[in-house]
Formats: C-alpha cells, structure tokens, sequence
C-alpha cells in the first residue's frame, strides 16, 4: 500500500509540473503539436518552421517525409549526423548553451529560417522547450513582428515543457536589441505582418 501511495504522489507531483506549463486556453496563433513517431514535442510554428525535442533516425526519415528540409540542432555536445542518415535533409549545427546565449547564434538562425532554399526548417534541443523556445520566441518578434511580451508568454507557458531553472532566457530575450539582431541577419521586412 505504502508503495501505490509513493508511486501515485510522484505521478501527480509530475503532472503537476507539466500542467504548470499549460495555460488554461491556448491561442490559436501559437505553435500546433503534432505527433510524428521518433520526434518528441513535435509543434508546428508555422509553414516555414517547426520545433521538436531530439529526433531519432526514424524521426528524421519521418521528418523528410513531412517536408522538411533542414534540420538546426542547438545542443552543444551531440550532433545529428548519426541520426539524419541518408536521409538527404540538410544540417545546421549552432552550438548554443541554455546558461549562456549568444546573439551571433540568433543571428545565424535568423539567417536560415529566412532562406526560403533552406526552408521549412526544425529547430531542436534535447527537450525541444529552452534553447528551441528561446530560437522560436526570437522569430516571433523579428520575423513575425509579435511583441516580446506575447512570444515569451508562448515560450513560457506554451506546453512545450520550459524548465523554470532557465529564467536567464527570458530575460535575455527582453534585453536583446530585436532591430540590430534583424539588421545582422538581412531581414527587412516581417515575413508575415500579423500581430497577435
């Protein structure tokens, strides 16, 4: 009995995090999921970007098939190559850490989610929630022309599993000078208008 009560509490402490990230209605303008096997929290951002945790090789394979053309791993210590096979996708490697962000890492994504030859990308990290946000929340703003305040709420409260121990991101984002970043990158105008 002692056991059950052990298990069922951690399953509920669990889920309770999880939901800490979910808000209580989800607009229709932030990123969809979508389940592909072999890609975990898997979102759709837009026509041009999705998002994801660490795809497997059969994630890859399922990921060419959605039509996706480039992959960007932001994670430091683990490339992708294995994975992506022969799968013909292209590969980006922007070495990013949660605990220390760049702005030449921004920029360079920028870069390839804006090349329409490289394009629809997905962008990923180990879980798919901090350095992804983080890459994604700074599209909104740049490309999309979304208040910062608007993206970061996505990032934070979106579902995609942001782990509050990397508060340094957001605050960071605030910061970040949007129209040097865009400048750098060769983006003149919003790919899309829209304001949410």
């Amino acid at each position: 009995m002692k056991r059950v009560s052990v298990i069922f509490v951690y399953f509920l402490f669990v889920g309770s995090l999880l939901a800490g990230n979910q808000p209580e209605e989800r607009p229709d303008n932030w990123a969809q999921p979508l389940q592909v096997e072999g890609v975990p929290n898997l979102f759709r951002v837009n026509d041009r970007l999705y998002r994801s945790a660490q795809p497997s090789a059969l994630g890859m394979q399922n990921l060419k098939a959605l039509g996706i053309e480039t992959i960007i791993n932001l994670r430091s210590f683990h490339s992708d190559r294995d994975e992506i096979g022969s799968t013909g996708l292209g590969y980006e490697h922007i070495y990013m850490k949660a605990w220390h962000p760049e702005r030449k890492e921004v920029v360079r994504f920028l870069q390839l989610v804006t090349n329409e030859k490289r394009t629809p990308v997905l962008v990923h990290c180990e879980h798919g929630a901090d350095r992804t946000g983080t890459m994604c929340t700074l599209y909104r703003v740049a490309v999309e022309g979304w208040s910062k305040e608007e993206a970061i709420r996505e990032m934070t409260e979106g579902g995609y599993g942001f782990h509050e121990v990397w508060q340094n991101l957001p605050e960071w984002i605030a910061e970040l000078e949007i129209e040097s970043v865009k400048r750098d990158a060769g983006i003149d105008v919003p790919v899309r208008a829209e304001k949410p």
